[in-house]
């Protein structure tokens, strides 16, 4: 008798603290295994929406809505949402960097934002609403100032961005209820996000007419990569560098034009290549001035300029104010980045317009 009342009540006392811990709305850690992906935080606005809208991105294994920013430890929900902790509603995404880029990521984002707004995102007021980028490492940090840049410098909006760009220090899960609401929620979900303004925002910003950042962004899909062998996909994507003496074309004489081994976008002309000792093929100029963007590198704790293409986006090295007259350049490219046509073969494959250069 006395074991079968033992029983009873511990039979009890265990649907107690089933009933109990699906009540309480406790903050609780990923169930998935999250190990060997990596991680990238963004703040832009209600955490719901963004939440939503990055589970659709290929690669990405998980989101979790949280809190960061500010200096309050354990905050909870109604501190966060009063705007008086410093913190902003934000997301953790967990990618898997071989599906997707964190470049990609970065562009992503900043299709679903208002990267105008300084004052919160949409329906939402308050600095916990407001946009943010938090980087973990430098090279985070510089991908998320050269989008940044990007859009600032694009016709897709008259305002200024305001994103900020910082740096990650602690990310504190939000509450259960909170998570994948979405989907638990969908109906209340729903409501809010028509109400919001978010997706008449960006269907607004994002139309036809002015969608040229949207098609840049999108423009490396257009691409086969799976065509890269893994040195062209290093170099050209993740800004790795082949090694010198070692490449296809630090020795290339003859006469023709270096093209984007993405692209194919005529990059350079066999007629300003020289030898600059450096073991790399090296250019005095571009075929032309708008076939190559700048940007700032300064990684390897060295401030250098980074060459890219103008279409595909892709690394092709760095320029350097060493090089021989005219332009005192030296540009100093991957073999990976490049395919070579020679001259013969230009009007085969489609370059004739280019072998007016060679006229004299």
């Amino acid at each position: 008798m006395n074991k079968n009342k033992l029983i009873i009540v511990l039979l009890f006392l265990a649907l107690l603290i089933l009933i109990i811990s699906i009540m309480l709305p406790g903050k609780l850690k990923p169930t998935k295994d999250l190990r060997g992906l990596s991680v990238a935080t963004f703040a832009g606005g209600c955490f719901w929406c963004v939440e939503a809208d990055f589970e659709k991105v290929k690669g990405v294994e998980e989101v979790i809505s949280g809190y960061t920013g500010g200096e309050v430890e354990n905050p909870e929900y109604k501190e966060v949402s009063s705007g008086t902790t410093g913190h902003r509603e934000a997301v953790q995404v967990f990618y898997n960097s071989e599906e997707v880029s964190y470049r990609e990521l970065v562009q992503y984002f900043f299709q679903h934002i208002d990267p105008t707004d300084a004052g919160g995102s949409f329906h939402d007021r308050g600095l916990q609403y407001s946009s943010a980028i938090f980087y973990s490492n430098e090279e985070e940090k510089q991908i998320a100032l050269e989008e940044k840049d990007k859009l600032e410098n694009s016709s897709v909006f008259e305002k200024e961005i305001t994103t900020e760009v910082l740096a990650l220090d602690k990310f504190y899960n939000a509450e259960d209820y909170h998570q994948d609401y979405h989907d638990r929620n969908s109906l209340k979900y729903n409501f809010y996000r028509k109400g919001s303004g978010r997706d008449s925002f960006i269907d607004k910003n994002w139309q036809k007419d002015r969608k040229e950042v949207k098609e840049y962004y999108e423009k490396i899909g257009e691409y086969d990569l799976s065509k890269l062998n893994p040195l062209q996909y290093k170099v050209t994507q993740e800004e790795g560098t082949e090694p010198a003496f070692e490449n296809e074309y630090w020795d290339e004489k003859r006469d023709g034009i270096y093209v984007d081994v993405v692209s194919g976008q005529a990059l350079f002309s066999s007629l300003d290549k020289y030898d600059s000792g450096t073991g790399w093929p090296s250019f005095t100029k571009p075929i032309s001035e708008s076939s190559v963007v700048e940007r700032e590198d300064n990684g390897l704790f060295l401030k250098r300029t980074e060459i890219r293409s103008s279409e595909a986006d892709s690394h092709l090295g760095h320029v350097f104010n060493d090089g021989p007259d005219p332009s005192g350049l030296r540009y100093c490219m991957n073999s990976a980045a490049l395919r070579f046509i020679p001259k013969e073969k230009m009007e085969e494959e489609g370059y004739s317009n280019f072998l007016g250069l060679f006229d004299n």
